[in-house]
This record gives C-alpha cells, structure tokens and sequence, in this order.
C-alpha cells in the first residue's frame, strides 16, 4: 500500500512587513492548530495501522515549525527539502514518490497543496487550509502507479473540521 499525507503549514503570523516570506513564524492559533492536527493525525494512522517512513517539510520556518509537531506526534525526524518551498503540485508529489519509501508526508505551501489535493481527490477538496491535512492511499506499492491513477481512498481533516 502507498500512503501520501499533505498538510499544509499551520496558520502563520504576517506581523512584519520586513520579515522576509521564508522566514515567518507561526501565528498563536497555528501554534495551537499545529500539535492538535498532528495528534488526530497519529490516532487516526494508529487506527488505520498506517506507519509513515518519511516527513518531508519545505525549509520555510512555517512549515518547519509544523512538521516539527508532526514528527513529534509520529516519532519521526522531518527532511528538510527545499524544492518544497512555492513548489507546485507535480512538485510535491515528485518529492514523495522520490523518496522510495511506502508511506510519505509532505508539508509545504499553496496553491501547490491545494491543487495537488483537488486533483487527487477528484475536485472534492477544494481547499487546503492552513494545517489542513489530506490522506490518501493507493493499494499498490508502487509509486509509478500512485501518481497515475486515482487513489482508492482518501479522507480529509482540518482545524474545526471536526475530523
């Protein structure tokens, strides 16, 4: 089985005009989003027993600052990639596909997740918000045949989504 999880960054803080885009921090409420998506996410991977092998995260401090979260919920260390930072769809599934492992997440930035997550959802998710969190899986274990085809299953969480 081949699992992609996307999760956008948690909301970030665009109190300085000076602060350059890479380098903004989470705002209070992705600080609070952040831990709490990746704690549903490791209960509901646990339920379904699913164990990720990689969390790939783009180089932004936002995004760092969430796979951060990530990985401490799921015991794992994020990669730094920096292709991920404004990379577009093909992008970020390229990334994934790359690593040669069964199960990878992605956390990065719109409007690359967003489309990837609409294409993959067949126009059903039409929206990634910030600390959004999109699974999909596909009954092969073969990256070749993931990003050809359609996943099999998919499901969707964000903050106040309710799961």
């Amino acid at each position: 089985m081949t699992t992609l999880v996307l999760v956008r960054h948690a909301k970030s803080d665009w109190g300085s005009p000076s602060l350059d885009d890479h380098d903004r921090p989470l705002n209070a409420r992705g600080m609070r989003d952040a831990p709490a998506q990746a704690r549903r996410l490791a209960a509901a991977l646990e339920a379904s027993d699913v164990r990720l092998d990689v969390l790939l995260s783009s180089t932004a401090l936002r995004a760092r600052t969430t796979a951060a979260f990530f990985g401490a919920a799921l015991g794992l260390e994020p990669e730094l990639d920096p292709d991920l930072y404004g990379a577009p769809a093909s992008r970020l599934l390229a990334a994934a596909a790359e690593r040669g492992v069964d199960a990878v997440m992605v956390v990065a930035h719109d409007p690359g997740m967003t489309v990837l997550a609409e294409r993959l959802s067949s126009g059903a998710i039409g929206h990634m918000p910030t600390c959004a969190v999109a699974t999909f899986r596909w009954e092969s274990s073969d990256w070749d045949v993931a990003t050809a085809v359609d996943p099999d299953a998919w499901s969707f969480d964000a903050p106040g989504h309710g799961g």
